[in-house]
């Protein structure tokens, strides 16, 4: 069974005013909501249980996928009203929801692209993690060796590196960009009993990737739209209409 996770919790502080009255996840773009457009894009490679975590406006998106009958899927909801446990701390947060035995494809609400999931199932192989990367321009990069393992990270702007290896240097290692996409394993899970209540996963992917396979996945020609402000969403709609 194909399981997945979207992040629904999110302020979308940058996308007021449209979500002083609503969460960001039912903002609408060519008439459907994002959490509508990330529902049926999963739906469509065969994902059949899908966990929502919530925080802002909660209630709202529990009552609009009650009204909408869970699309037809096996929707649980991690609630997360009292606390935001940012992207590790809402995996572990969701673990009992889970089927132990599938990996879980995390994917964020606010994101738009042309992933070929179905592809990013079936590359997960002996990864312990599988993360959607690509050679965008930013800041902050995911560093990995000739074999796509994750190694460490680099903010480009002020020289910061992470790694689990205390004499880390990231010369010589392919910088990438996180594209919020990835496929997490449950045997990760054990590895987070140690973790706070509230911590992101990239974190814990920097901190466990010497030990475990965690490894990043280039699509070519990705195109990544991250509606985290209301000019984005006219990209979006164009982005689909292209579709």
């Amino acid at each position: 069974m194909k399981q997945a996770m979207i992040f629904a919790a999110g302020l979308g502080t940058r996308l007021r005013p449209l979500t002083d009255t609503r969460p960001k996840a039912l903002v609408e773009v060519n008439g459907q909501t994002l959490l509508a457009h990330t529902i049926s894009t999963l739906k469509a490679v065969g994902v059949e249980r899908i966990v929502v975590n919530v925080h802002h406006f909660a209630q709202m998106i529990v009552d609009y996928l009650d009204s909408n009958d869970n699309f037809g899927l096996d929707i649980r909801i991690s609630d997360e009203s009292s606390e935001l446990l940012d992207t590790g701390g809402g995996i572990k947060h969701a673990r009992h929801l889970f089927d132990p035995s599938e990996p879980v494809l995390i994917h964020n609400v606010d994101i738009f692209s042309n992933t070929d999931i179905r592809r990013l199932y079936n590359n997960i192989g002996v990864a312990d993690a599988l993360l959607l990367v690509s050679s965008r321009t930013t800041k902050r990069y995911l560093l990995f060796d000739e074999s796509m393992r994750l190694k460490g990270w680099t903010n480009v702007e002020t020289g910061e590196v992470k790694s689990p290896n205390a004499q880390f240097s990231p010369d010589g290692l392919r910088k990438l960009a996180f594209a919020g996409i990835h496929l997490f394993s449950p045997t990760l899970f054990p590895l987070m009993d140690e973790w706070p209540d509230r911590f992101g996963i990239i974190d814990f992917y920097l901190k466990c990737c010497a030990m475990r396979n965690i490894l990043g996945y280039s699509q070519p020609n990705l195109r990544l739209i991250d509606v985290g402000k209301p000019e984005a969403l006219k990209e979006v709609a164009e982005l689909k209409n292209a579709h």
